[in-house]
């Protein structure tokens, strides 16, 4: 199948563009490279630097590729940028998002996957592991970005047959990631131990979070490139709370260090706890998260180790 990914210089989707064409897809790339890096990239893959408020260039695309099925990774991520500078985060977020929306419809595409966040639209729920079903009620503008684009597609699906899957992300983890960014901590831990800096933890390190490490992640989007799950959203995570103060131990663990963690003062728009329940992805999709996090953490250092020799 012709697949296009948007953000596939990234950190998760450059894994998904690696794995789509290990299985023989055809993949277009579209990354304006502001936060995902050229050499991401398979050079298998066609890649076009183009950004998704691009409406123009990102049309050329369409007309040119003709993709049968959309997997949107590409976003703004950043939490405490979308709660100083809202309209630049909704422009990418809910716009850009809107110019692909725009041309599914137009070229007929088959399926639209979209990448939305568990960490940041359900805000603090009163029950975790929280399911699909518990209110949505994000404390950042970054998570309503996110959740309006859900309701966008459902409108697009309802009217105009855009066969579409939402995707709920857990904190994900693993090699690429930018240890450089605002999230992104099993990375960001690791880089500085490896620097013989102090991690700083934000909060006295209670904050939890649900984390996945990538391949896990990929596999579930794999699932849903068929004729399943249209017009659903699902929850994928361990449905486990990891605290901030548990991940700087395990990465310390994990390098051999005996370092300590700075703690400084609790960060606007993050919540306190979320776990996600991924039981329907379980049971309609088939799919399950394998690799532990102690696991996860010991291949993701190793990486990380590793580059620094070269």
């Amino acid at each position: 199948m012709k697949i296009l990914v948007t953000g596939g210089a990234g950190f998760i989707a450059s894994h998904l563009v690696d794995r789509l064409i290990e299985e023989g897809h055809y993949v277009i790339v579209v990354d304006n490279l502001s936060a995902g890096r050229k050499e991401n990239v398979n050079p298998k893959a066609s890649f076009y630097k183009v950004d998704i408020c691009d409406s123009v260039a990102l049309e050329d695309v369409f007309k040119k590729e003709g993709p049968e099925i959309v997997d949107h990774h590409a976003a703004h991520v950043d939490v405490r940028k979308s709660v100083e500078m809202p309209v630049y985060d909704a422009n990418i977020n809910i716009l850009g998002s809107l110019n692909l929306c725009e041309l599914s419809k137009k070229y007929q595409v088959k399926k639209f996957i979209y990448v939305s966040t568990g960490g940041a639209v359900y805000g603090e729920p009163k029950n975790l592991p929280v399911k699909e079903t518990c209110p949505v009620e994000p404390l950042s503008q970054y998570g309503v970005s996110k959740h309006t684009v859900e309701h966008y597609l459902s409108i697009f699906y309802k009217l105009y047959g855009l066969n579409f899957t939402v995707l709920r992300y857990p904190n994900v983890y693993g090699p690429r990631q930018s240890p450089y960014g605002e999230a992104g901590v099993v990375a960001i831990f690791t880089e500085l131990i490896l620097q013989n800096k102090r991690p700083t933890i934000f909060g006295d390190g209670s904050k939890t979070r649900d984390y996945a490490y990538v391949e896990d992640i990929i596999a579930a989007n794999m699932r849903v490139l068929g004729n399943v799950g249209n017009g659903e959203i699902y929850n994928l995570g361990w449905g486990k709370e990891i605290s901030d103060l548990e991940v700087f131990n395990t990465v310390r663990r994990a390098l051999g260090s005996d370092i300590e963690p700075i703690f400084s003062q609790k960060r606007p728009g993050e919540i306190d706890h979320i776990s996600l329940d991924s039981s329907k992805a379980m049971k309609e999709l088939k799919w399950k998260p394998k690799v532990t996090f102690e696991e996860g953490v010991k291949l993701a250092t190793q990486y990380y180790r590793e580059l620094r020799k070269h």
